[in-house]
């Protein structure tokens, strides 16, 4: 692997330098990740806040017909704040690294220590990117299906809104174009986070700007490995939502593991 040193004027002074990854390495993250999860056991911690979710979206759902077209946007847009709930499985697999404490506790030191401030500061973009997915989910079904869903009238039934989904031109171009711009926002959020959550779980004193730095040259200068590792994450994810999210308690600490060998693979600490 080789490793690109940031020029002088061309990244920020404390961004690190990354190295050239390929699809081994993925392979190696995603090992290491498994051996983690075995391990330290950390998925017990999600499976009452997987419940939680899903019964506030029932419940949601339930209570508002008129918010059947987010329903999709939401559950997809979660996936956009996974790298901020994942810090501390960072925080676990560096103290294994380490041959520290792995006792569950230690999860939540990283929103408590010194690492606390650029988690904020990453998440509050992350959350930003998620609210402006969701602005962008209304917009495009406000073109599709005219201004239904700004309030001039709501699916009537959730098999009503799945018929027009499913049966009409408007539907189809709505969950073409959907999912392109999805594919952008979750690019963009790929590119800010894969690297820079880890990192400053690893560094705290670095800060969040250089972490983010970091990570976009690590997407750019290993497009199609980074392509890669978002395409399994996005399928994972799929296969631990379909048996009604409880593969989630599998899937999101795994792939919490995995991130933080990937990172240690493609950043020369």
């Amino acid at each position: 692997m080789s490793i690109t040193h940031p020029a002088v004027g061309d990244a920020l002074p404390d961004a690190a330098p990354v190295r050239d990854i390929d699809f081994s390495d993925i392979r190696w993250a995603l090992k290491e990740g498994w051996e983690d999860f075995k391990d330290l056991r950390g998925d017990l911690m999600f499976v009452g806040a997987i419940y939680v979710f899903v019964g506030l979206l029932a419940v949601l759902v339930a209570l508002n017909v008129s918010l059947l077209p987010l329903v999709f946007p939401i559950v997809a847009g979660i996936s956009l704040l996974g790298p901020l709930v994942a810090a501390g499985f960072y925080e676990m697999a560096r103290r294994r690294e380490l041959h520290e404490d792995v006792r569950w506790r230690h999860y939540f030191d990283v929103f408590v220590g010194p690492a606390a401030g650029p988690l904020l500061a990453l998440g509050l973009i992350l959350a930003g990117l998620f609210v402006l997915w969701l602005a962008a989910a209304a917009a495009i079904y406000g073109v599709f299906f005219g201004d239904a869903y700004l309030g001039v009238s709501a699916p009537q039934s959730v098999s009503a809104f799945i018929e027009a989904l499913v049966t009409t031109d408007a539907g189809w171009r709505l969950i073409v174009v959907g999912n392109l711009v999805g594919l952008v926002f979750a690019i963009v959020a790929l590119a800010v986070s894969v690297v820079s959550f880890p990192m400053v779980v690893d560094k705290p004193d670095l800060g969040a700007t250089p972490a983010i730095e970091t990570s976009m040259r690590a997407v750019t200068q290993n497009p199609f490995a980074m392509a890669r590792w978002g395409l399994i994450v996005a399928v994972l994810l799929v296969i631990g939502s379909i048996p009604f999210f409880v593969g989630l308690a599998v899937v999101l600490p795994v792939l919490g593991y995995a991130t933080w060998h990937l990172y240690t693979r493609v950043v020369a600490r």
